[in-house]
This record gives C-alpha cells, structure tokens and sequence, in this order.
C-alpha cells in the first residue's frame, strides 16, 4: 500500500535523520511516497477519529536481509489502547508504569494462549513513537526470535491527535513470524509458496497444526567477493540479489571482510539458492551468479575482486 510520507513518519514522531527514512530500508514511490512500513501508519488518523482501542492488520514493506525470517513483503498487526486518568490513578501508580505493566501482561498473556509454554522474554529498545520501548522475543530452532516491538506511546502523538490527558500504549507484531513458531515452519518463503506439500498441511486453518517436513531441494553455494565503498549497505545487496533470484535466493551471508593496507575494505558473501518446488541446475546458477556479479558493479558502485 503506498503512504504519504507524512503518514509512515512525521506523524509517528520518526525523526528526519532517522535509518528507516532512508531508501536502503524504505521503498520510496517518489520523493513524497512510500510503500507502507508498518502499521503504525493509521494511528493519527484513527485517534482522531476518537478510537480508543483498535487493531490494524494490513501488508508493510521493508528492504531487509535475506535469511530464512526475512522478507520484503510481511504482514504486521497495530495494537493501541488508550486510558483515562482515573484508570491508572486507581492503581496507585504512575501512567508511565501503569500502561507498561499492562501492555507486559496482555502481551504475555497473547504468547502463552497462542503458544504454551514457550521460553519468552522483554528487551528494551528504542523506538521513536514509544518510551519506555520493547521488543519480546521468543526462543526458536535454537535462537531467539523478535516477534513484536511495543511500547508506552510518546505523550506527543496524543497530544497531536486530541487526547493530551490520556497514557497510551501500542504494539506491532509479524504475523508470519508469529505463525513460524506457532506451526513450527522454518522458512518465511513458505507463505509465498504455492507447493502443495505446504498449503495442504494448513488447508483446514486449524490450530495446534505442526509443519512435517518434506524433502527439500538441495541448496546451491556460490560466493562473491569485491571491494566497498562509504556508500554500500547490505541491504542494497540483498535487494539487487533478490531482483534477479526472487524466491530462488534463500540467504546472503557475510562469510569474511577484510582491511588492506591502502584502507580498503573487502566483503565477501555466500548466496544461497535453493527452489522450494524443484532441482536447481548448473546451468541456471551460473547464469543467476553471472547476473548478481553484473548488476552488483554496476548498481553498488563496488570492484568485483
């Protein structure tokens, strides 16, 4: 969905020199135009129509690595809920910690119903339209996985939106990352699939479903080696990468860098391919990595060693 700029930033308090305004995370349709980023889009707009408790669960586009939990394309879920004065006055504590405790204990009453007793646990962090800031995260295939960033919304945000008296706080939440430790499936290119070892399995849209594992297509290793400059950003990468192997590419991952002496820098990267429906051939890696190493120099600006 695209989204005025002022929509996906300026009303959610994003500062102007922020990371995620740049086009090495945002897809921009012109200078004024973006692609949704989140949810947390619709919150001005919803305030100001006199919400005080609403979710909005639609599609967010990020440029963004490329690993078995990535993907350009996700769906988000925004919580928000406002509360009166006289809410937090009566617990006897202050706004701040109110609305805190009360988001922890919604949100880890969300995890536990949706997935027992799964290990969890609450980082701080930073985000610009929440303070205090979180991020839970949950223990899966042997690492931790963010699932959802949360906080208490900044003042400012209610202040704008006609409720300069009220605490509020807010949630975003992955729903493919959700489902990945729900259903146990260990790939997000799943979703986007339409193999139907895959879309049989969840077919009756039931809970408590597990994903069986089927023969997977073997993966196919190539590296790629060149020297970078102050402008490169692995995100570029990864989306020049993608542009040519689509779902065919299923990670890049730096395997090595290194400074000469005359301070240049070198990375290099190993992609790996890997069909979810069928055998990659050599024929067809080798033309995907000629074209990786075309459009790398071209579009990056860097030296292929």
């Amino acid at each position: 969905m695209q989204y005025m700029m002022k929509q996906n930033f300026d009303d959610v308090l994003v500062p102007e020199d922020h990371v995620s305004r740049s086009s090495n995370d945002t897809y921009y349709i012109d200078p004024q135009t973006v692609l949704r980023c989140h949810t947390s889009a619709h919150q001005a707009e919803l305030l100001r129509s006199g919400n005080t408790h609403f979710l909005v669960t639609g599609d967010v586009y990020r440029r963004d690595s490329i690993d078995s939990t990535h993907y350009p394309i996700f769906h988000q879920m925004e919580g928000f809920r406002v509360f009166d004065p006289d809410e937090w006055q009566a617990s006897g504590m202050d706004a701040t910690s109110f609305a805190a405790a009360d988001l922890k204990k919604c949100l880890e009453g969300l995890a536990r119903h949706l997935f027992g007793a799964v290990e969890m646990g609450w980082v701080d962090t930073y985000f610009p339209f929440t303070n205090p800031s979180f991020e839970l995260e949950i223990y899966f295939q042997e690492k931790w996985l963010e699932v959802l960033g949360c906080g208490v919304t900044e003042q400012e945000i209610l202040k704008r939106n006609g409720n300069p008296d009220n605490v509020a706080w807010a949630f975003g939440l992955g729903l493919e990352r959700l489902a990945m430790v729900l259903f146990d499936i260990p790939d997000i290119r799943f979703f986007w699939s339409n193999d139907e070892r895959f879309t049989s399995q969840f077919s009756k849209g039931q809970l408590g479903v597990k994903f069986k594992q089927f023969s997977k297509y073997p993966p196919c290793y190539t590296d790629i080696s060149f020297w970078i400059n102050e402008s490169f950003t692995e995100n570029n990468l990864c989306e020049v990468v993608r542009g040519i192997a689509g779902d065919l590419v299923e990670e890049v991952q730096l395997i090595d860098n290194f400074t000469n002496k005359k301070g240049l820098t070198s990375h290099c990267y190993r992609i790996a391919y890997r069909s979810m429906e069928r055998s990659l051939t050599d024929d067809e890696i080798n033309d995907l990595q000629w074209k990786v190493r075309e459009q790398v120099q071209s579009k990056l600006n860097v030296v292929i060693r």
